[in-house]
């Protein structure tokens, strides 16, 4: 006689029904998360960057990622997933092209709006696609019944739309204008100021200076009215630039004087970026792009990836305690010991003697040629000290001040102001800087500077262009740097 055992009890059925389902549960989610990880992703143009974009397990709102510079983070919505935006790269052509149009320029906003509206609207379908189809095929590759993929799709749109209406319910479009910033980032609002702010200025700032950079011819005309720069003398033309700070109307000034002016050489004393980042590194190679050779050293917020950069341009020299020879000038250069958007260095909080070693290992640069150089350039004043009477002009910048200053022995400072009008960052104020450069005259055969023309183009509120001449006389000549009158072009 056969025993027969006990017959399961109710509960013990539940449990049993309730595991199965914990096992479809957690199968249909695993194999959609993994799906959506792995090949829910969207690459799409957002203004003048190229993004990516996807979702991640992280407790909702978005971050933007702007490599090397850091994150900044937006509580926007809540729910199990975050929009990740990886800024990959710039792309010169859009950014020149909106640099360029005023109209382009002016719906910027609404451009980058467009375009993130679409970017995520594909990564959410696709994301959903990709979630049920993992889901599915997770379920039926493991289970191996054919009930299996159906049930498996049916959880994971449950809970799609359990996060979607999770979303839904918690957007908040204000905390966008309260976004939390991370490594270098943690700077941009007090570097740059109010988003709002910049914006308002910056349409009536292009609008007035456009027309000044595009009518430089006006003021070389102007030039007829000026005495020679040296009567009698051949001269050679250098243009001083520095400052420029990422402000795509500098790099049109410097390209417009180079030409009007007949310039043979520009000697930039530093600070061409804001960050030293790889976005704006790629919208700086346009000076490759120049018909004369070009000098630079590093200014305090130029990294080495920037300098780097400029070196494999055909026509840039790099000066880094070294010398160079440019339209029969010999030149030496350093760069600013300093890079002070990278925070971590504490860099902010570097004395003068920093400065005023560099100044003394490029003071040891100049000891060790065969002849004194015509030309120093350092980026920031409380360099040139050291170089007193070891070079007759030292060109440097940084201040965003022009000042024109003779040391104790002799050697003259010339200290350039901002050729970008210290960039977006200046629409923070009352008035933009204005931009200003540079054309120093010398002495073909000795290299000594005889004469140089102040070009300033006004900034926000200021209508003219102007360039003053000033006429260095000879050392057995009593009377101090003579200005002549100077010339401007009303716009």
């Amino acid at each position: 006689m056969s025993e027969i055992g006990p017959s399961p009890s109710p509960w013990q059925g539940r449990a049993r029904t309730a595991g199965r389902w914990a096992s479809r549960v957690a199968l249909a989610l695993g194999g959609a998360l993994a799906a959506v990880l792995l090949f829910a992703r969207v690459s799409a143009p957002i203004g003048p960057f190229d993004a990516t974009l996807s979702f991640r397990p992280a407790g909702g709102g978005a971050e933007v990622s702007v490599a090397p510079l850091g994150e900044l983070a937006v509580d926007v919505y809540d729910g199990p997933l975050r929009l990740d935006v990886s800024l990959q790269r710039v792309d010169q052509e859009r950014a020149r092209a909106l640099a360029t149009d005023p109209v382009r320029l002016a719906g910027v906003v609404d451009q980058v709006t467009d375009d993130l509206r679409s970017a995520v609207v594909r990564l959410i379908w696709l994301t959903a696609l990709t979630a049920l189809a993992g889901g599915a095929l997770t379920s039926w590759a493991v289970l191996r019944r054919r009930r299996e993929p159906v049930i498996a799709l049916g959880l994971t749109t449950a809970v799609l739309a359990i996060t979607g209406g999770i979303g839904v319910a918690t957007w908040r479009p204000e905390a966008l204008s309260q976004p939390t910033y991370t490594g270098l980032l943690t700077n941009a609002s007090s570097l740059i100021g109010s988003a709002e702010d910049i914006v308002a200025r910056f349409d009536a700032y292009r609008a007035s200076l456009e027309d000044l950079v595009g009518n430089v011819g006006t003021l070389y005309s102007a030039l007829s009215a000026l005495p020679a720069p040296a009567a009698g003398e051949d001269t050679v033309a250098l243009l001083h630039v520095s400052d420029l700070h990422l402000n795509p109307a500098g790099f049109d000034l410097v390209r417009q004087v180079s030409q009007k002016f007949g310039v043979e050489a520009i000697l930039d004393t530093g600070d061409i970026t804001d960050w030293g980042s790889e976005p704006e590194n790629r919208l700086i190679t346009s000076v490759g792009d120049l018909d004369v050779p070009y000098v630079y050293i590093r200014g305090n917020h130029d990294s080495a990836t920037t300098a780097g950069l400029l070196a494999l341009q055909p026509n840039v020299t790099v000066l880094d305690d070294s010398a160079v020879t440019v339209a029969g000038i010999q030149v030496v250069g350093a760069p600013d010991p300093r890079f002070t958007p990278d925070k971590s260095t504490g860099d902010d909080d570097a004395g003068d003697d920093v400065l005023i070693e560099s100044g003394e290992e490029l003071a040891d640069v100049v000891a060790e040629l065969a002849a004194p150089p015509a030309i120093a350039l350092v980026h920031d004043p409380k360099q040139a000290p050291p170089l007193d009477g070891a070079v007759p002009l030292v060109l440097a910048g940084h201040t965003h001040s022009r000042k024109v200053t003779e040391l104790d022995d002799g050697t003259r400072l010339m200290v350039q102001g901002s050729t970008g009008g210290a960039g977006l960052r200046a629409l923070e104020g009352e008035y933009p800087k204005p931009l200003t450069c540079t054309v120093l005259y010398l002495d073909r055969s000795t290299g000594l500077l005889r004469a140089y023309d102040d070009i300033t183009l006004g900034g926000l509120g200021e209508t003219e262009v102007t360039v003053q001449r000033t006429v260095v006389p000879r050392s057995d000549e009593v009377p101090a740097d003579a200005p002549a009158a100077p010339a401007s072009g009303p716009r």
